[in-house]
């Protein structure tokens, strides 16, 4: 099973030069995944071959073996899922499978190219969706397109015997006898406690599935949880969980009888009005901030607050790139006059120092930025 993991905090790390950042488009089945390694390797030639012009061979040929070996690696190009992303530096390598596809690009620079995973894994369009019956626990992640199982941590008890163990309650009788001696017949009934004796240990039961959720997927990963789950498993759930990321509505269908396309779609259903709400309250935000000047559409501005660690929130045209960076010394800006390629990106420099100063970065469509020049924040109060 493919594991879809959150951009890791390490990569907004200052990493030992040269790093090599590589994208591509992948599939998920034959025939047409067969193509994928030999793209790859071209991407790492085209690295290579970048390299060795930048920083010379002896520097650049230690990372080009760990591509080399991931491209020769059958079995992981056969379990790959719609996008790959791949970064190597002289102490770091790390694989990212991607659930939507990205452009074919191959940089060889001083820091890694993460704008294609800031606009997949900022976006806050991610979620997880916990499937639970009283014989089975599931777990999935994605996004508007891609639903995938994921593997869960081994803590995560996977059925009702699993969490209980030994101490399920065992199927049992009384047996009572009508009649004489010779002449009688019997009856089964069950405990009168019976009932309440089940409920407590699905009580114990969801109990433990939402600890272990809580723990080893939704605090790592950050991910809104919408639970898929009978409408009575829902009220039992939700009244026991303290999972701060389970969502207040979910899916209330069987989820034993959705395929997974009609997981997604329901999910998808269920976290709009919550994406929704969370653009509005931070456009409202960002309104009664810059009437306060504690909101700016300014970059020099909010480069300026950024690289102080007082930017709460930063807001970013999805469709807008200014090539160029920022002096992380001296605060200056400098613009490329030359066309976007491997060049840095200011606001892609502005969103890895919000992030790395502990704010929040989401990128937003262009009709939905509330204002022109691409970029807008909000200050941390003094």
């Amino acid at each position: 099973m493919n594991r879809v993991t959150p951009i890791p905090e390490e990569l907004l790390e200052i990493q030992t030069s040269p790093c090599i950042s590589i994208y591509m488009q992948t599939s998920r089945r034959y025939p047409e995944n067969a193509q994928d390694p030999l793209r790859f390797k071209n991407l790492v030639s085209r690295a290579e071959s970048d390299g060795i012009k930048s920083v010379g061979k002896r520097v650049i040929e230690p990372l080009i073996r760990h591509l080399r070996t991931l491209q020769e690696n059958q079995e992981f190009w056969n379990n790959t899922l719609d996008g790959l992303a791949v970064f190597v530096s002289p102490e770091y390598f790390r694989v990212f499978k991607l659930q939507q596809p990205v452009n074919e690009q191959a940089y060889v620079s001083d820091v890694f190219f993460i704008k294609p995973l800031l606009r997949i894994y900022q976006m806050n369009e991610r979620f997880q969706v916990l499937v639970l019956t009283r014989t089975e626990v599931r777990l999935y992640e994605g996004n508007r397109y891609r639903l995938d199982v994921i593997e869960m941590d081994r803590e995560v008890p996977k059925t009702m015997t699993e969490a209980l163990g030994s101490e399920i309650t065992p199927p049992h009788t009384t047996v009572a006898s009508y009649g004489g001696v010779g002449q009688g017949s019997s009856m089964r009934h069950g405990h009168s406690s019976r009932k309440d004796e089940e409920e407590i240990d699905e009580e114990r039961y969801f109990r433990a599935v939402d600890h272990a959720i809580a723990e080893h997927h939704s605090k790592p990963s950050g991910l809104p949880l919408i639970l898929a789950a009978l409408a009575q498993h829902q009220g039992i759930f939700r009244s026991l969980s303290h999972n701060p990321h389970l969502l207040e509505d979910g899916i209330t269908a069987d989820p034993r009888l959705l395929e997974t396309d009609a997981l997604r779609e329901m999910a998808c259903q269920v976290l709009e009005p919550h994406w929704q709400r969370k653009i509005d309250k931070l456009l409202a935000q960002f309104e009664e901030a810059q009437s306060k000047s504690l909101g700016s559409d300014n970059p020099f501005y909010i480069t300026e607050a950024a690289l102080g660690g007082n930017v709460s929130a930063l807001m970013l045209d999805e469709q807008r790139i200014y090539p160029g960076g920022i002096d992380a010394a001296s605060g200056d800006i400098s613009f490329s006059m030359t066309s976007p390629g491997n060049d840095h990106d200011v606001f892609e420099d502005l969103a890895i120092t919000v992030l790395g100063k502990g704010g929040e970065v989401l990128v937003l469509p262009s009709e939905r930025m509330p204002t022109a020049s691409g970029v807008a924040a909000i200050f941390r109060h003094e």
